[in-house]
């Protein structure tokens, strides 16, 4: 295992779900009604599906990472149930990160396919990283890429390496996108997603 690989591995998936919770939150709450029909860098998601998505991941994973069993078959209209629903997005992330705190969450397998749960808790992971990044960029935010950021990085970079060829082979992410001679590790992390981390 390699230095970068054994850092990552060295925190665990609920302090860095945390990290990625202060990221995320703030541009969930920073969402404007009038931007819900924007488009995002996702191109099968306008602002409100993408948020509805990223809702569904917190609520299911949380399901996951005490061993039960996921629901993505269909994906709940949260936006549309109530006005309130940037602080319930807030609260629903909370509950993923206590979830995935538990002893034993990190253990064993989870999910239908039986994959090892960290790596289970770290595809949470990116999508609640990649998608508050696709939210900032669709609505004029900012996403705060610092060094706190760091140990996600270090994490999703490996759990990229591990997806990516089965998710590029089911459409789940796109051809990777070249980045700059120099590119910071998030920028590299959204390029091997198949974003473009210069998109405004």
């Amino acid at each position: 295992m390699d230095t970068k690989r054994s850092e990552a591995k060295s925190h665990t998936l609920g302090d860095l779900l945390a990290v990625a919770r202060e990221r995320a939150v703030p541009v969930v709450r920073g969402v404007p009604d009038e931007a819900l029909s924007a488009p995002t860098p996702c191109a099968d998601y306008d602002v409100k599906s993408l948020v509805n998505h990223l809702f569904q991941v917190v609520v299911e994973f949380q399901k996951l990472a005490a061993k039960g069993e996921s629901d993505f078959s269909t994906t709940p209209d949260r936006v549309g149930a109530g006005s309130d629903w940037r602080e319930r997005f807030a609260e629903e992330t909370d509950r993923l990160v206590a979830a995935w705190s538990a002893p034993g969450a990190e253990e064993g397998t989870a999910g239908a396919w039986r994959m090892p749960a960290r790596l289970v808790g770290a595809m949470a992971l990116l999508d609640l990283t990649v998608h508050a990044w696709d939210l900032a960029r669709a609505t004029g935010q900012e996403y705060r890429a610092d060094d706190e950021l760091v140990p996600v990085l270090e994490q999703l970079a490996g759990t990229v390496a591990e997806l990516a060829p089965t998710a590029r082979s089911t459409g789940v992410f796109a051809e990777p996108v070249p980045v700059a001679e120099g590119a910071s590790a998030f920028e590299r992390l959204l390029g091997q997603t198949g974003r473009d981390p210069y998109r405004t």
